[in-house]
């Protein structure tokens, strides 16, 4: 996943801004222990901890958790595995934010979930769902395929019964559940370019260096009836939100 947090916070700041009203159904209260799955660089589990929880971060990243610790040096982060965790302590709950489409297979991601959260815990979540940045996968993985490559998709996006299923069959009851478009202004002129460079950066990744600019142009040019208005990109968005408890 991402190794720079700088360009993170820089250029893809509307990730950690998308998940703000996200935080307000997680509605956390004073004294609970919260995790935050996948917590970048930390600043919605600072969200989380300023309505008085203790909070826990937990990220892939080391350069993420890195600058986590240095923003937030009075707040708790630890660099980990979302399909392999554990703490001595129980949490009232576990949030994430556009992570879990980056963990397959999904079943270990929930086991650990369902493990750390206590009796009547709750899991609150946000990730990528069925059809998101389809445009965007189509156009790349066409040029890609064009130039001779044909990477794995580093993706899981289901669609809303599928992650239901495995939620209530990890051990949880789904209350709420949605599935919902969310198209996303990208930054500038090269807002696309700097989306494929960061977050798609394993398709690209045998693609020599040299290629790269013609490959990001020929994308463009391909999805830019669908994505371009108005004078910027936008990401074709489809996003899965749940709410779920542990009885």
């Amino acid at each position: 996943m991402f190794q720079d947090p700088k360009r993170y916070q820089a250029k893809h700041h509307y990730v950690t801004a998308a998940g703000a009203d996200l935080v307000e159904i997680l509605a956390p209260r004073a004294g609970e222990r919260v995790l935050d799955l996948g917590c970048g660089t930390g600043q919605l589990s600072a969200q989380i901890a300023a309505a008085g929880a203790e909070v826990v971060g937990i990220d892939s990243s080391a350069e993420m958790i890195e600058a986590a610790r240095e923003q937030f040096p009075d707040l708790s982060f630890v660099v980990g595995d979302a399909r392999d965790f554990s703490f001595a302590e129980s949490f009232d709950a576990v949030f994430s934010n556009a992570t879990l489409h980056w963990v397959k297979p999904p079943e270990e991601a929930l086991a650990c979930i369902v493990a750390c959260l206590g009796q009547g815990g709750r899991f609150v979540a946000e990730l990528g769902g069925a059809r998101n940045v389809a445009t965007i996968r189509q156009g790349l993985i066409g040029q890609l395929a064009a130039r001779g490559f044909h990477p794995q998709s580093p993706w899981y996006f289901p669609n809303l019964g599928e992650y239901t299923r495995l939620v209530e069959q990890a051990g949880l009851r789904v209350a709420y559940a949605s599935h919902f478009l969310r198209p996303t202004p990208l930054e500038g002129e090269s807002g696309l370019r700097d989306w494929m460079a960061m977050f798609a950066e394993t398709l690209t990744a045998d693609v020599p260096p040299p290629m790269r600019e013609e490959l990001w142009d020929a994308v463009e040019d391909a999805v830019r009836p669908a994505l371009y208005d108005e004078g910027g990109w936008h990401a074709d968005y489809w996003r899965l939100r749940m709410v779920a408890y542990k009885e």
